[in-house]
């Protein structure tokens, strides 16, 4: 153990506390013995003080003092297991877009600004639905007008206080079309959001998000909504300061600029490489976050990041190649964490860029592939095969329409799809070429592969295409696509955040999908009320895109995190979000 030395200001005391086996112990006593004066004799002998008095008795006694705030200190990091407030260590894959909450589209941003940001409600460990900025809320009878009462005492980072002008800035701003918001739909059922999104209204004003006051903020619906309060904890319902953007624009977002309202506030972003934050000490809760900053690091290769953790850089990784989780169930017990979640692996196809404009084409592709082993053996970490649009178990949605020809043998799938492509013109003489695109990440690699070579038999000739996650996106944001791999979390506990990806308006419907009839059933159902008629014209329109082969469904998600020992308080949920503000870290 290095030497302890304390220098009083302008003095030589000096104490070097020697090397021992029961040095903890003299630590201890010499901790008691610097809470009076006359101890200090004492402590000589116990710790084998060297020192030097040269200054008064008054200014000794001062010095001491400074020794005792010090030992408190040094006690609380000596007792064994001790959690630790160091800065954690996250494996985050791709490259954050922005900070602003209105310019994100990917899990690996929301992980960010989820611990910078807070809206009305927020999530707990379980990725439940907790109070956030707001303390309360009442609901009227007829369901429309929700009125949220915001905490007392709560600040910006800079010390400015968080107003229910702030979320009725942010919420006309996200609806705002000159703000291109690709996640704005996300909040379509409030009242004329939707019609100002799309031009129809241009005064921001008639937004149904009004302030009371300071301190009550009053928001009326369209329609009743059950998942309204689900979806008030999305980045796209967090408020914004107002007073920064208005002075600094654009620039509010720069790091030097930037102030949050969350647990946390970023103190560094390299593009490319890293975004770092730490706690923020105005944070209404700051006294039970217990991590003083967490670092998010940009990393596609699962490869890589998994060598980086077993060398002890990472203390979480947020996916793993999955070709290694049967080592690590032996070399790392208990720390790869495999959980199903609300999600869904897809290939987008490019319904506007014949010949995938031929739903034939599409459904001959998606009948190829074998879903059974995709699970079990290409990844080995046993994913559902899928065969709906929505995953099962959403709420108020009981069973997901799954394709007719889901239980024909796969052989006879493979037959039939040989045979729909040769009514579509293509056969070994013509063959259908195309270009399946996937984000740099091995177990998206592996997928393609696999899938290639179930399209081979067909006489389809596959171009590997990848890039990083990013680029991918921008590209499918851009329609640069064939047959293109693509993902989604929900954002909240119902089908229409499924369904809501094929409706022809909205802009992550990166396959362009443009049917009216489903589109007017998706409107119909989110301006039911009744339950149980909404979800039958949600079901409706899941089937006529599934018989259409709008995309093609491959799996039901399992979350695949790895956790060190050292963290405490992460909890496996359906929405795989875990918040650093719940987790502890020690020795």
């Amino acid at each position: 153990m290095p030497s302890f030395k304390h220098f009083g200001q302008g003095g030589n005391v000096i104490f070097s506390i020697g090397k021992s086996p029961d040095r903890n112990c003299r630590i201890c006593i010499f901790a008691v013995g610097c809470l009076t004066l006359e101890a200090v004799l004492a402590l000589k002998w116990l710790t084998q003080i060297e020192w030097h008095v040269t200054q008064s008795e008054e200014t000794l006694h001062m010095q001491l003092l400074s020794i005792r705030k010090w030992v408190c200190l040094c006690l609380l990091a000596f007792a064994t297991g001790a959690a630790s407030a160091a800065t954690i260590n996250i494996h985050n894959g791709g490259d954050p877009t922005s900070l602003d909450p209105h310019k994100l589209s990917g899990d690996w941003e929301n992980r960010i600004a989820g611990d910078i940001f807070e809206g009305l409600l927020t999530e707990n460990a379980k990725a439940e639905a907790i109070p956030g900025q707001a303390s309360q809320w009442s609901v009227s009878d007829d369901a429309l007008v929700y009125t949220f009462s915001l905490r007392e005492g709560i600040q910006w980072s800079d010390g400015t206080p968080v107003t229910a002008d702030d979320f009725v800035f942010a919420f006309q701003r996200l609806m705002n079309p000159e703000t291109a918001a690709v996640y704005a739909y996300l909040q379509y059922s409030i009242k004329n959001a939707e019609a100002i999104n799309t031009g129809a209204i241009t005064d921001l004003n008639e937004l149904g998000v009004k302030a009371l006051d300071d301190k009550t903020l009053e928001i009326t619906l369209e329609r009743p909504t059950p998942y309204f309060l689900g979806a008030l904890t999305h980045y796209t319902a967090y408020p914004l300061p107002q007073h920064l953007l208005e002075t600094a624009g654009d620039d509010w977002v720069k790091i030097d600029n930037i102030v949050t309202n969350g647990p946390y506030t970023p103190v560094d972003w390299v593009p490319g490489s890293h975004v770092t934050t730490e706690k923020q000490a105005k944070y209404y809760d700051a006294e039970n976050v217990k991590i003083d900053g967490a670092k998010f690091f940009v990393l596609d290769d699962e490869s890589a990041a998994l060598k980086r953790y077993r060398a002890g850089e990472f203390d979480i990784l947020t996916e793993f190649p999955t070709d290694q989780f049967e080592w690590m169930q032996e070399n790392l017990p208990g720390q790869a964490r495999v959980a199903p979640f609300a999600g869904l692996y897809y290939y987008v196809i490019n319904n506007s860029k014949p010949p995938f404009d031929n739903p034939d084409v599409r459904k001959a592709l998606s009948m190829s592939i074998n879903r059974e082993v995709i699970g079990p053996q290409v990844l080995g970490t046993g994913e559902l095969p899928a065969y709906s649009w929505v995953p099962p178990g959403m709420a108020n949605y009981d069973e997901p329409y799954s394709v007719e020809w889901k239980d024909l043998p796969y052989a006879d799938k493979l037959a039939e799809a040989r045979a729909l492509l040769d009514e579509a013109g293509f056969n070994k003489d013509n063959p259908l070429t195309l270009q399946l695109r996937y984000n740099t990440n091995e177990n998206h690699k592996r997928i393609a592969v696999a899938i290639a070579s179930m399209w081979k038999p067909l006489g389809v000739q596959v171009e590997l295409y990848n890039t990083e996650t990013k680029v991918h996106y921008d590209e499918l944001q851009r329609g640069v696509l064939d047959v293109a791999r693509a993902g989604w979390l929900a954002d909240y506990n119902d089908a229409d955040n499924f369904l809501n990806l094929l409706k022809s308006t909205v802009e992550h419907n990166y396959g362009r999908y443009n049917n009216p009839e489903y589109d007017a059933l998706v409107d119909k159902a989110n301006a039911t009320v009744d339950t149980q008629v909404r979800a039958e014209l949600l079901h409706q329109a899941e089937k006529l895109a599934m018989d259409e082969t709008a995309a093609i469904p491959i799996y039901y998600y399992l979350a695949r995190n790895v956790v060190s020992p050292r963290v405490t308080g992460f909890e496996d949920n359906a929405f795989d979000v875990h918040r650093t503000r719940w987790l502890e870290l020690s020795e």
